[in-house]
Parts: C-alpha cells; structure tokens; sequence
C-alpha cells in the first residue's frame, strides 16, 4: 500500500481560511445562511469552517450534522447493515441558503442522500456544496462543489484517507492511498 500525502496540517489550515474567506465573500454575515455537515466524516470539517467564521465574523452561525443513513441508494444492498449516526439540525432551514460540508467528493451518491434528508427540514432557498477534496473523473451523478479545497485526479483503485487529530489522529493530514 502506497500513500502519498495531499495536504499536511500546515496547508490543511490554509485550505479551510480560504473556504471561510469565499463563503464570507458569498454570504456577507451569514444571516440568512446555515452550515450542514455530513455525517460521520464531514462534520469534522463543517465543525473547523463554523469555529474559522465565528472566529472571523465575530458572532454565531447556524451549524447541524445530517445523516444521511436511511437516504443512500445502497442502504438495503449491504451484507451487514449501516450504523446510523445522529441528525442535529437545531433549526429551521426553510427558505435559508444551505452549505452542505463533507470531507470528499467522489461519486456524487452522498450529496444525492444528503439533499434527501435536508427536505426533511424545510425547503431551502438555495444549496451550495463545500468539500475539502474533489475526486475528478469519479462522478456517478452530474454533482459538482461549489467551494473546493483541493482537486485531486484520482483512478477507483486509490482511496483518499482524511485523518483529523479531533478523530484521534496524531496529526490532521490528508492522504491519496494506493491499494
């Protein structure tokens, strides 16, 4: 197994100024603006762009976790059933702008499952996509991000390994894994 590091600690922090200085750009005092993260591996990230805008904008936003579980088009497919992990969206987003935040982007399925569950909570005004990496040439469903970290060519035999020292790694740094 070959691992190639994509972005250290160092760039990984660049990376997420810069995501919080477009979506500032974008929508001004986020006042009309939540952050979603996908869970399990996207709050990670949506919990560092919300801590980074309330550090810049000097006030709170609105920040939920979505699971998306029972939404994806392989929930019932799998040997061993998919572990759910807990909804927290505090408030309403009817006719509120939505970022949705995860970790990567691959086939699009995940995005597909989290516009799914979002209805559950009201109809957005407006769905914008935010993703640390963008796996081109992978797409199953005509998804792109509109806020991208880092766009990475990758072939289906390589995975990409996000480690966050908040899931207990040494260190937050992102790897392309050849297996």
């Amino acid at each position: 197994m070959q691992k190639r590091l994509i972005l250290d600690g160092t760039l990984l922090d660049i990376t997420v100024r810069r995501l919080c200085q477009q979506l500032i750009e974008n929508h001004q005092d986020f006042n009309d603006t939540v952050i979603l993260g996908l869970q399990p591996r996207g709050i990670f990230l949506a919990q560092r762009i919300h801590s980074t805008l309330k550090s810049l904008l000097k006030k709170d936003i609105d920040l939920g976790l979505l699971d998306i579980t029972f939404y994806r088009d392989d929930f019932r497919r799998r040997e061993t059933p998919l572990e759910a992990n807990t909804t927290s969206v505090p408030f309403i987003i009817e006719n509120r702008k939505v970022v949705l935040v995860d970790d990567v982007l691959f086939t699009g399925r995940s995005v597909r499952a989290a516009m799914d569950a979002m209805i559950a909570f009201g109809r957005p005004r407006k769905v914008e996509l935010l993703v640390l990496i963008d796996r081109r040439y992978s797409r199953d469903l005509p998804i792109q991000a509109d806020y991208i970290g880092k766009r990475v060519n990758t072939i289906l035999s390589q995975h990409v390994v996000v480690e966050w020292q908040a899931q207990g790694a040494k260190n937050d740094n992102i790897w392309l894994v050849n297996t």
